[in-house]
């Protein structure tokens, strides 16, 4: 087992490290920029090392930094949480010729899955199921418009190296692909140094539902079912549950198995979720992230797993302490993202928090980093914490998530926290009944 750890990754996330290498005796240490100096991760660690100034470009995404800092203090593993370095092959190559172990996946199956394309065809070739679309990249305006008319409208271009929403545009007739086709190749090219961009069928109501796998990297591998994350804005998650209310037992286990099959196939070592678009009975895979998810505890709470301490015995050479006859689902949770943003355009509200206050109570859980006197740098992510609920069914949590929600003081600075106050009032979201152009629908009424 390791002896020392650095978390190559700041806020809530980091904590969440630390935290499970403290149960596991293993010694952190935590890396910040000069903005982070007073962050909660740097207290907790057992040592700490600044890398650089605010920026994150000069401080947590600067490899050397990082590398120096593991030599520096004799870590022997990196964890790098979400986000940043986190599934950055030339990272991970980088540790891993330092004679450092990376905890995760290795560099090639990163580099894999990082590729639209090239994870859709590998998926495709394992038995996953895809959505229909281009062969690869789509070269030239004519050639957009030839596979357009071929899998019929509507359909959606997409950046290959692309995420968060970035490269992501819309055509629902053939009048609005030329400039579709031309905008997401053109913010591609901003956004990722790449213009290749790719076409897929759009579907017009389909749910985002996720399946988590754990690999052993030597060809064994479960699921742990399913998140549903729905509920999104801009392609950014907000709210996520688990299981999915509109995912069946049978369901559950059949693409369960068809993900866990794929990555035990290709020796996939540790966390890794598939992602789907689920409509009328039909799952179709769009992506798969090669790390922890931010909303991973849901998975945790119904299963009763720590999938970071996982991902260190992993990532350590031991194998699974759990076979696929281990797992069993209990209860329901949902987890909601606390930003601080100020409503309703959700602009970024850094600042010093006056007050805070953490909800409790059984089956509350709340992860972020925040503390009285904390002040919120504005070069970051706005997610200042995650409130997780789990009850023994879907009605019980959402009135603990309701509950907990009337708990949670942060002062100083907005939040979102009455958006999802907001939420738990509609009838839709009590009943699951939503899709993934739910919540930006309703914002817009909402708004208007």
């Amino acid at each position: 087992m390791f002896k020392k750890i650095l978390i190559a990754n700041r806020g809530e996330i980091a904590l969440r490290v630390i935290r499970a290498c403290r149960e596991m005796g293993i010694s952190t240490v935590a890396v910040h920029s000069t903005a982070d100096a007073d962050a909660m991760h740097v207290r907790m660690a057992d040592e700490a090392v600044c890398i650089g100034p605010p920026p994150a470009t000069q401080s947590y995404l600067l490899v050397p930094a990082i590398i120096s800092a593991c030599e520096i203090t004799g870590a022997d593993a990196v964890h790098p949480g979400y986000g940043f370095l986190s599934e950055n092959a030339n990272f991970v190559q980088v540790v891993s010729d330092h004679g450092i172990t990376f905890i995760g996946p290795t560099a090639e199956h990163i580099r894999v899955m990082g590729d639209k394309i090239t994870a859709k065809d590998t998926m495709k070739a394992l038995g996953v199921p895809c959505v229909p679309g281009s062969d690869g990249a789509v070269p030239d305006l004519e050639t957009a418009r030839k596979i357009s008319g071929e899998i019929g409208y509507p359909v959606i271009v997409k950046a290959t190296a692309g995420g968060g929403g970035r490269g992501m545009k819309l055509a629902r007739n053939a009048d609005q692909i030329d400039e579709a086709f031309q905008t997401a190749r053109s913010e591609a090219k901003a956004a990722f140094g790449n213009d290749e961009v790719y076409i897929e069928k759009y579907l017009d109501t389909p749910r985002h539902i996720e399946v988590q796998v754990f690999g052993d990297g030597k060809g064994g591998a479960v699921h742990l079912g399913e998140r549903d994350c729905s509920l999104q804005r801009r392609h950014q998650k907000v709210f996520e549950e688990a299981p999915g209310p509109a995912i069946t037992p049978e369901m559950r286990a059949s693409i369960g198995k068809t993900c866990a099959d794929a990555v035990a196939n290709i020796d996939y070592a540790g966390a890794g979720t598939i992602e789907f678009l689920y409509e009328n009975g039909e799952f179709f895979f769009i992506e798969m992230n090669t790390r922890l998810q931010v909303e991973h505890p849901v998975t945790e709470a119904i299963y009763g797993v720590d999938l970071v301490r996982e991902q260190i015995r992993i990532a350590a050479g031991q194998p699974l302490s759990f076979a696929q006859e281990d797992l069993h689902l209990n209860g329901h949770a949902i987890e909601v993202r606390i930003n601080a943003e100020r409503l309703p355009n959700f602009s970024p509200c850094p600042g010093t928090i006056t007050a805070y206050h953490a909800p409790g109570g059984l089956g509350v859980r709340m992860d972020s980093a925040l503390y009285n006197g904390y002040s919120i740098p504005p070069y970051y992510d706005s997610l200042i914490g995650k409130l997780i609920v789990h009850g023994r069914d879907r009605p019980e949590a959402l009135a603990r998530l309701n509950r907990a929600l009337g708990e949670l003081i942060v002062d100083g600075v907005d939040s979102t926290v009455p958006l999802f106050s907001a939420l738990l009032a509609e009838p839709d979201i009590q009943s699951g009944n939503y899709t993934i152009h739910w919540l930006e629908k309703w914002l817009e009424r909402a708004l208007a």
